[in-house]
């Protein structure tokens, strides 16, 4: 755990290029697709079946990178990617691509005025 106050950016873009690899390595990706098959467009089918195995392809990497693989070490590396992606601008799209493969697209309404 000691290794994780390192963590610098170039660290966190490794450990994300990490995930998404092992997201679209064909038994994961396999496995995710299936999950989103049954769960259609319904979000808490998606929370519940699709997330964790995402979950756990992110667990099964950032342990490579002094996290533990465990709901606590999640939650530091997730927060640590939030932290670095405000002023890093590849941390940001690669933590979007993640997200992707669990979250749909939102579209957000550019025109505010009421």
């Amino acid at each position: 755990m000691g290794d994780t106050m390192t963590f610098t950016a170039e660290t966190a873009r490794a450990a994300l290029e990490g995930i998404l690899t092992a997201l679209e390595s064909e038994e994961a990706s396999q496995k995710i697709n299936e999950a989103k098959a049954n769960a259609s467009n319904d979000m808490l089918k998606v929370m519940q079946y699709v997330f964790p195995l995402v979950v756990q392809v992110e667990m099964d990497v950032i342990k490579k990178f002094g996290f533990t693989d465990n709901r606590e070490g999640i939650i530091q590396f997730t927060q640590m990617i939030v932290a670095l992606e405000k002023e890093d601008d590849v941390i940001a799209d690669l933590h979007t691509q993640i997200r992707a493969h669990y979250l749909p697209p939102v579209n957000i309404a550019t025109d505010v005025s009421l």
